[in-house]
């Protein structure tokens, strides 16, 4: 166990709907879960803005960890899931989202956005299984650090050697 908590929300329609399994969703969960995340919870939404952002608060609200958004962060009209994010992050963390944008080719249409919220890290990550565990395996290396930082538990400038 790293000691962090992380959360999952999907933003798809069909999902919501029932007509769509989670398959995204749960590849993450079950790659926190691997990675030692505490309390992978795991909800949907809509590809709708407002319910986007307001489950986003929800998630945020009294949590201190990782929250990461699935679904939403391309090209297709109803991909809105970064905007939705803009209005609840209140800091950016403009690296780790181009970190994960240069994993793969693909990932050069994303328009995810990631930033913090009190305690909170929000990544956005892709709606395909895939893509979406591709992105967050790209940093999670160094999100035990950050988390410990949004915590004030590290030192931000650790001695080297």
């Amino acid at each position: 166990m790293n000691g962090h908590r992380a959360k999952v929300l999907t933003v798809s329609d069909g999902v919501v709907a029932g007509t769509r399994e989670d398959r995204s969703g749960a590849a993450l969960a079950e790659l926190l879960a691997a990675e030692g995340y505490e309390d992978a919870e795991a909800v949907a939404c809509p590809d709708e803005l407002e319910q986007i952002a307001a489950t986003l608060r929800a998630l945020c609200s009294g949590f201190a960890g990782l929250v990461v958004t699935t679904g939403g962060t391309g090209f297709a009209p109803r991909d809105v899931t970064p905007e939705a994010t803009l209005l609840v992050v209140e800091r950016g963390a403009p690296g780790l989202a181009e970190a994960m944008r240069s994993v793969s080719p693909l990932g050069r249409l994303s328009r995810a956005v990631a930033g913090t919220v009190g305690g909170c890290l929000v990544l956005n990550v892709p709606g395909s299984p895939s893509g979406a565990t591709e992105c967050l395996g790209a940093v999670l290396d160094v999100l035990p650090h950050a988390l410990a930082l949004l915590a004030g538990d590290e030192d931000p400038h650790p001695p080297t050697g």
